[in-house]
């Protein structure tokens, strides 16, 4: 049976990709794979390798050791931590790319999955349903690094017939890991304090609208897109996501619906000039209509769900 490699399995969206495809698989066909060991849970559920994503020969050794069919490229560094680290933000980013894409265009894998993400627009990308083609101009490390990224993807497919295939990530939202660096972590961050009855202190501004998605949203996405006919993927850079879009003062009002006496107060840092140039909605109809793609979750089943599972991961 064709194996597949997660790269980067014991960050946010890895570790619960992991999960979900060995649920779905067998957990001796997906091999997980970080800089370190990750939890006792992800440790349990199967095979892993200790793997820098960024040394070329470590990575084709595993990909030869366990015959890998798929890799999912999971491993980055996000838009806060990147800020503060550009240079290593920049060189995990891209060494890691063109070390896939580089092993797929010699034969040695045949599909990969490398996520960007919205941080891709800038300040001049129009802000209200961003179309899939528009104006790129970022102003992050992190997001320089993806748009270029899409770039290579798109190049590879196109001269080497390499089948990458990529989407751009809102924010997403899950309760199963804690935050990894990004400017949207608040809208985790915030459910965690909710339920200890903490005042949480937002680092952006109430009335900053981004786009964001429960998790399960995002894994359902990447495995849809994975298991598409190759014919109906149209675009080889990277899909726009959209899922919810929503304002620090939004989302606290709708937790303050089931939590009355919850209090929220705002001190916006460095992440506000990065949300500032990020669209604050996303037009998906591109992937709707390639790959059917259909978002499940709005703000009252996201808060629901965050509410019940933060409160039962902390008890």
């Amino acid at each position: 049976m064709a194996k597949t490699l997660i790269v980067g399995a014991c960050g946010q969206i890895g570790s619960e990709l992991t999960a979900t495809l060995r649920q779905k698989h067998g957990k001796d066909t997906i091999i997980a794979s970080d800089i370190r060991e990750g939890s006792a849970e992800l440790m349990a559920s199967g095979p892993f390798e200790v793997l820098d994503a960024t040394n070329f020969a470590q990575l084709q050794d595993v990909i030869m050791h366990y015959d890998i069919d798929t890799v999912y490229m999971m491993a980055a560094m996000l838009s806060g931590t990147a800020e503060k680290f550009p240079m290593k933000a920049w060189e995990l980013n891209m060494n890691s790319l063109f070390n896939v894409l580089n092993l797929a265009k010699e034969q040695k894998i045949k599909h990969l999955f490398w996520p960007s993400s919205i941080a891709v627009f800038g300040p001049t990308t129009p802000k209200l349903d961003t179309p899939q083609q528009t104006i790129m101009e970022p102003s992050t490390v992190y997001g320089i690094s993806k748009q270029t990224g899409e770039r290579w993807c798109e190049y590879y497919y196109k001269r080497y017939g390499v089948d990458v295939r990529s989407i751009r990530y809102p924010g997403l939202i899950s309760y199963k890991t804690p935050p990894g660096g990004g400017t949207t972590d608040y809208a985790i961050e915030i459910f965690h304090s909710a339920v200890k009855g903490e005042v949480y202190t937002s680092f952006l501004n109430e009335d900053t609208a981004l786009p964001m998605m429960y998790m399960d949203d995002a894994i359902k996405a990447t495995i849809e897109l994975m298991e598409a006919d190759g014919d109906k993927i149209n675009v080889r850079s990277s899909y726009n996501l959209g899922g919810i879009s929503f304002t620090p003062h939004e989302l606290s009002e709708a937790i303050k619906l089931k939590v009355s006496e919850f209090k929220i107060n705002y001190k916006p840092d460095f992440r506000q000039a990065i949300a500032d140039s990020w669209p604050s909605s996303i037009d998906d109809s591109v992937a709707q209509k390639d790959w059917n793609w259909e978002h499940k979750y709005d703000l009252k089943t996201l808060v629901d769900v965050m509410l019940k599972g933060v409160e039962e991961s902390i008890s």
